[in-house]
């Protein structure tokens, strides 16, 4: 048991729950609907039967009788001295495929490079007999790039020094080398969910023990859960996405930057806080980078070039107190030996131009949010299109939990997306659908009128009842 929802949030949480009889097995879909979308999250513990009965103005044994229905579906678990506790769902990601000529592959949020970017490639590559003779196996990273990349924290407002930077292949890299140094097996991970899922795969790796919290476009990060769950579980560490997030593009608010450090101070919880789309601001404006007062030996922090010039460009990094960089550098080897030189050597030329670097992508990726958005809004209006102030993607909500029949049924038709369930931590997100807005306009357009027609055929071989129901809840 990771948290405890009360009977009167419950109550609350369902809302128009009576939508048919038995009575019972209305509460009980409704219950199930709650967990299918993580707005009720795995592990929780349900409240009492007396409690919920009183709150919703039942009879004890309507409330028994739903309790024993959701037992019989595994979705809740009923453990001595515990009560009712809500259990992970089964993960029905439909996975990735290949794209092959003609498809529109969504199934990565990645920009096109950025278009000085072969013009800088061309320049280092002319010096090419200086970088080739250098050694080429360094496992920290050159010291220009190192000192570029600290000063870029300073202009953010985190002090920086070289020495608290370690240079990686890539933010994937970074991840991996963090947890294998950080983690033991059976070791408690703090993770938002829905999140980055190559995150929750090398954390699990590493033996994690993965505890989700859930943002929403809309709330933000459940705060109250995120408080038990750092009070009951004592994480070792907490991995987190602060400023467009992914999937849902949502960026905490300086009250949930607060909150996350205090509970993480006081559970003892390394932050590790994922960057990679910080500097991805479409329309939110500057804001004051998060997490600075925190005691260095608490934070670490992962950035790459990835998202912001071109997913190709293999170069990311840590940022960390100087002992941890040097655990980062010691258990190092047995990942990789080192950062390519020249791919260090155009990192290091495009710090120069970052602030340029960072305007054409955020007019870049305006006009693909734009056409996103208005295709969407006018092609599927029951689906709730989200504002997205930055980041790569958008987080939709459908209007039926029937995202993975969805992702099956539109990639026959040659569009290729990431169902909602491949960006969970414990199962569930059915009802919602990552669409990046990294694509080309016109291709954007034209995959959300393919989306249109698949989504009329895959709700229209659904059960009437099923998507009533759903409707009559949300």
């Amino acid at each position: 048991m990771d948290s405890r929802i009360s009977a009167r949030a419950l109550a609350a949480a369902l809302g128009g729950w009576r939508t048919r009889e038995p009575a019972y097995e209305a509460l009980a879909d409704s219950i199930r609907l709650l967990c299918l979308d993580n707005r009720l999250a795995p592990r929780t513990a349900l409240p009492a039967e007396r409690e919920l009965a009183s709150a919703l103005r039942l009879s004890r044994s309507t409330v028994a009788a739903a309790y024993r229905s959701l037992r019989e579906t595994a979705h809740i678990a009923s453990l001595r001295g515990s009560g009712s506790v809500t259990l992970p769902l089964q993960r029905r990601d439909p996975g990735r495929t290949v794209a092959v000529e003609g498809m529109i592959d969504l199934q990565q949020a990645s920009p096109p490079a950025w278009p000085g970017l072969a013009g800088v490639m061309s320049q280092v590559a002319a010096g090419a007999a200086a970088l080739v003779s250098r050694v080429g196996y360094d496992v920290l990273g050159s010291l220009e790039l190192r000192e570029a990349i600290a000063a870029h924290y300073e202009r953010r407002g985190i002090p920086t020094s070289p020495a608290e930077v370690l240079v990686t292949t890539g933010a994937q890299s970074a991840i991996h080398l963090v947890a294998s140094v950080l983690l033991g097996r059976g070791d408690r991970v703090v993770v938002e969910t829905p999140t980055y899922p190559h995150a929750v795969d090398a954390l699990r790796r590493s033996g994690a023990r993965l505890v989700g919290v859930p943002v929403t476009t809309d709330a933000g990060w459940d705060v109250d859960r995120a408080e038990q769950a750092f009070a009951r579980t004592l994480p070792v560490m907490a991995y987190l996405m602060p400023d467009f997030q992914n999937p849902t593009g949502r960026s905490m608010e300086s009250s949930e930057r607060d909150a996350f450090l205090l509970a993480a101070e006081r559970a003892g919880s390394m932050l590790v806080l994922d960057e990679t789309t910080a500097d991805l601001d479409i329309d939110r404006g500057p804001a004051p980078a998060g997490f600075v007062g925190a005691d260095p030996a608490g934070v670490v922090r992962i950035g790459s070039l990835g998202k912001t010039v071109w997913g190709g460009l293999r170069v990311g990094w840590i940022r960390a107190e100087g002992d941890l960089v040097r655990r980062f550098v010691a258990a190092r080897p047995a990942h990789d030996l080192g950062t390519p030189e020249f791919e260090q050597a155009v990192a290091t030329a495009l710090f120069d131009d970052f602030a340029v670097i960072a305007a054409q992508r955020s007019a870049l990726l305006r006009a693909g949010r734009d056409a996103l958005t208005t295709a969407l809004r006018s092609s599927l209006p029951s689906w709730r299109v989200p504002h997205a102030a930055g980041g790569v993607s958008l987080w939709i909500e459908l209007d039926a939990p029937l995202s993975s029949a969805l992702v099956m049924d539109v990639r026959a038709k040659g569009v290729l997306l990431s169902a909602g369930p491949r960006f969970s931590v414990d199962g569930g997100h059915d009802r919602h659908l990552r669409v990046p807005f990294t694509a080309p306009p016109d291709e954007a357009v034209r995959a959300v009128r393919l989306l249109a027609e698949s989504w009329e055929r895959v709700k229209a071989g659904v059960p009437v009842s099923l998507v009533d129901q759903f409707e009559s809840i949300v």
